[in-house]
């Protein structure tokens, strides 16, 4: 119920704006831009879709996701076949069994949440989504009622929305690209708002299901990740921003290489019919494919209507001049489109980083807050959308004001270290 308001919230406001700048600014234009697109906005510099162009996009995106679902879906099969998933399931249960109560001792969803949760924390995207996707699948088989999220889907999908992710490659690469000075100078907020966000979507949702976390396995866990993370800073801070690059994409790359050998070693050292059950779960990924096409086209669609509206341009100008108001400092107010559109839209979202760069410069103190709102959090609608959608989940419960919850500790978290860091 709370998505069908927020997505039906969307395409009236954005509508009525649309009509407030037609009737009263003269903007006649804006109701073709809505529905076909237009080639160049000036606020925004890049193209912005319209609605039928947007439809056209998401199933455009959801075959392209078609192969690498099949593919990553294909490699669980194998793994489950043989006995991976249960040995993972076995390795984190004691934790996963503080923090998801209604999951049986060595049920597949923890291995498959496991392998989620691990693709993030290294930017794996395109191997996170299959792993998710399979994550909530296996979680659904628990759930007594389909049509609404169970207390361990939304425990997994906040968690996974907040985005922990150690290094920002993709960022880092736009900021490389547009000449800044230091193209790494946001790895370290990144890493911490997304830490942030993480804990704080835990918090909320521990307190609405009653968990205890502060129960020894919790603690040790999570104090034990901080550790890691901790090392891993201190490493990343003693390289250069080229070693800085050639290391994250040689840990990212050659982590899926390693998975894949790992699955295809196990298969064959348990003799099972290793191209059988990659088949087998291949299937799998294109049924799921198919089934999100409604859920992202819905959802892209209402996001598309309030760009091309200039919704956001309104609420930027109105936070602007209420801190103006105060005499406060909104230094930070020229990076907030980047913010506000993330949990919109990924691709939206970097075009308003990148556009932040060529508008005050990739070394900017506007540039660099940007950086770290597009690497500090995912996209947050269209996790909702796909997750929910690919396991048919009409009542998302309290999911969504968590997921927003959590992105807007990261976002003032975000704004705080970047005047610490950046001044």
């Amino acid at each position: 119920m709370a998505l069908s308001r927020i997505w039906s919230a969307f395409i009236i406001v954005a509508i009525v704006v649309a009509c407030i700048k037609c009737f009263f600014l003269d903007q006649t234009e804006i109701f073709s831009w809505m529905v076909i697109g237009k080639a160049d906005d000036p606020t925004n510099l890049t193209k912005v879709d319209g609605v039928i162009q947007t439809c056209w996009n998401a199933v455009e995106m959801c075959l392209k996701l078609i192969g690498v679902l099949a593919f990553f879906m294909g490699l669980m099969s194998i793994a489950e076949k043989a006995g991976g998933i249960r040995l993972l399931s076995k390795i984190v249960g004691p934790f996963f069994s503080k923090l998801f109560p209604e999951i049986p001792k060595g049920h597949p969803a923890t291995g498959h949440m496991v392998m989620n949760f691990s693709a993030n924390l290294l930017g794996l995207d395109n191997a996170a989504t299959p792993f998710g996707l399979k994550a909530m699948e296996s979680l659904q088989e628990l759930n007594p009622n389909k049509e609404t999220a169970s207390n361990s889907q939304i425990m997994f999908l906040c968690l996974h929305a907040a985005g922990l992710s150690l290094i920002p490659v993709s960022v880092i690469a736009l900021r490389a690209s547009s000449n800044a000075s230091d193209p790494t100078d946001i790895f370290i907020p990144c890493l911490i708002v997304t830490f942030v966000g993480t804990l704080t979507a835990m918090l909320i949702v521990s307190f609405k299901q009653r968990i205890n976390i502060f129960q020894p396995v919790i603690l040790g866990w999570v104090l034990g990740i901080s550790a890691i993370i901790g090392l891993l800073v201190w490493y990343i801070t003693t390289l250069n921003s080229k070693d800085i690059a050639s290391f994250s994409g040689t840990l990212s790359s050659g982590v899926i290489l390693f998975i894949v050998l790992v699955i295809l070693l196990g298969g064959v050292y348990k003799k099972i019919d290793v191209f059988d059950a990659f088949v087998e779960g291949a299937k799998g990924g294109f049924e799921t494919a198919v089934k999100i096409i409604p859920y992202l086209v819905g959802m892209l669609v209402a996001i598309s209507m309030l760009r091309t509206s200039g919704t956001f341009d309104v609420v930027i100008l109105g936070i602007k001049n209420f801190f103006t108001f105060f005499g406060a400092d909104t230094r930070f107010v020229e990076a907030l489109p980047t913010a506000l559109i993330r949990p919109l839209s990924g691709g939206g979202a970097r075009g308003m980083m990148v556009d932040t760069m060529t508008a005050y410069g990739p070394d900017s103190f506007a540039s660099k807050l940007s950086g770290v709102f597009q690497g500090a959090a995912d996209t947050t609608f269209y996790v909702i959308a796909v997750y929910f959608g690919s396991v048919s989940v009409k009542n998302t419960r309290y999911a969504v004001g968590t997921m927003l919850l959590a992105d807007l500790a990261g976002v003032c978290t975000a704004i705080g270290l970047a005047y610490l860091f950046f001044g």
